[in-house]
């Protein structure tokens, strides 16, 4: 079997006591097990995953490719177009309209934290970013361009090799496909953000109020931090969508790549960064609001039924994940 998945008797385990009432505040005498519990499942985000200084000019380069219109057939799309930089690194649609306007069948994952992830797109068939950022160009439905050569030659029109050159001094063939998605990649290496839960992860206590860390606390307790867990709080495990209450979807996951029938209906698991901001959410946008996304996964992943009171205190704690700004 190809998939790493959790198995259910594990999540059983897990979900013990998730019954217990949300209701009233954290304690004193239970703030130091409630740190305690979340420092031994996540971890703060990192400052970045490249070296800003020795890599400037490669980061600018990528930006400006993130950026470019030119890498469409048309000239109508780029990356930004999908995975907005001013919303945090998505388009708020169900599924994104490509080149001449079709729509793919799967909701556009978040730019943000994306290099955290232990692999690419909502069945993980891209390594890195690096990888990824290429995939797009080449889709018929999505930048639409017909080879590799056809996106260097856009690229030459609009005076991209002389910076390829700069960039990749050095290197005998600089101006290449591969090193398109070698400069997208580490610009988005940048797109980490750091939210007010890191700061409670630092060590400020105060960071979240009462209601955030009841819901932190009831995160913690039906086992959603079997998947969503580490800096980004998802993107490092396959899961199956539905695992104990099975989810309608047609969608089949993780198998198209693997082909393994245990990976039917697997997909990569999301974060939860700026979750409040990246609606709508599944792999095929279906919901609109985090008040159906967490009773929903709360019984499809779970097996669990959560209160109302219960659902909005882990709506707030998941606020707390919300970039204090936009990375640039």
């Amino acid at each position: 079997m190809t998939t790493k998945f959790l198995n259910k008797t594990l999540l059983t385990m897990l979900a013990t006591g998730t019954l217990l009432s949300a209701c009233g505040n954290i304690k004193p005498e239970e703030e130091s097990k409630l740190f305690e519990d979340a420092s031994s499942h996540f971890k703060a985000i990192p400052t970045t995953l490249i070296d800003k200084d020795k890599n400037k000019e490669l980061i600018a380069l990528g930006k400006e490719l993130y950026l470019e219109k030119a890498l469409s057939a048309n000239g109508t799309i780029s990356c930004n177009s999908c995975h907005g930089l001013d919303k945090f690194g998505v388009d708020n649609e169900a599924t994104s309209p490509g080149h001449d306007g079709r729509r793919g069948d799967r909701n556009a994952p978040t730019s943000f934290n994306a290099a955290l992830h232990l692999a690419q797109f909502w069945d993980g068939r891209a390594p890195d970013v690096e990888a990824q950022a290429l995939g797009p160009l080449l889709n018929p439905i999505e930048h639409g361009l017909a080879n590799e050569k056809a996106a260097m030659k856009k690229l030459k029109e609009v005076g991209y090799e002389a910076k390829f050159k700069t960039v990749f001094k050095g290197k005998k063939n600089a101006f290449t496909f591969k090193n398109i998605g070698v400069a997208i990649g580490a610009f988005e290496r940048t797109l980490l953000t750091p939210s007010r839960f890191d700061d409670y992860l630092n060590g400020d206590k105060g960071a979240l109020n009462n209601q955030e860390k009841r819901g932190l606390k009831k995160f913690m307790e039906v086992g959603c931090t079997t998947c969503h867990n580490g800096p980004a709080l998802g993107g490092e495990l396959y899961q199956k969508l539905g695992l104990e209450v099975p989810y309608p979807t047609k969608d089949k996951g993780r198998f198209n790549v693997t082909k393994d029938p245990e990976d039917i209906g697997v997909f990569k698991v999301p974060s939860l960064r700026n979750i409040e901001k990246t609606f709508p959410y599944f792999h095929d946008g279906s919901l609109k609001t985090l008040d159906e996304v967490i009773p929903i996964m709360a019984k499809h992943q779970l097996g669990v039924a959560l209160t109302g009171n219960e659902v909005q205190d882990v709506k707030a704690f998941l606020g707390s994940l919300t970039a204090y700004r936009l990375p640039q």
